[in-house]
């Protein structure tokens, strides 16, 4: 998954989407997370879950493999991406089956653009809100 998007409330401009300020009052970081989702309807076609899903199975080129770096099972993995592929215009993944070799597991180019454009969106929201997310984070009781 991207990383979730947090800065660190009394850092410069400069500093990295993963910086945090401390809390005081538990050690718990001080952070904010934009949580990017695309809806149509009932369901969710694209969100960081999905993105975090799919970045592991380029990383494994396994759906099982994907799933446990997750923290989920098969099942879940396979139904999320299911999912994405009932409700996007093109699969995200190209699966080929165990054999001899075993199977595997990779994005398709559809879905390549999807985590890259996914992605960049996140990573523009935060630069042009930089400014505003310090101020915010500064906000928050040390």
């Amino acid at each position: 998954m991207p990383e979730p998007t947090a800065v660190n409330a009394s850092a410069p401009a400069q500093s990295s989407p993963t910086d945090a300020l401390p809390d005081s009052h538990d050690s718990a970081p001080v952070k904010l997370r934009f949580r990017t989702r695309v809806l149509k309807g009932d369901s969710i076609p694209v969100g960081p879950g999905k993105i975090a899903l799919l970045l592991a199975v380029d990383e494994c080129r396994s759906i099982s493999a994907a799933a446990k770096l997750q923290g989920m099972s098969y099942r879940r993995a396979w139904l999320l991406i299911d999912e994405m592929n009932r409700t996007l215009k093109a699969p995200v993944i190209s699966t080929a089956k165990g054999g001899a070799n075993g199977g595997g597991s990779i994005l398709t180019d559809f879905g390549q653009e999807l985590v890259d454009l996914y992605t960049n969106i996140d990573k523009r929201a935060y630069e042009a809100c930089k400014t505003d997310i310090q101020r915010l984070l500064s906000m928050v009781m040390p």
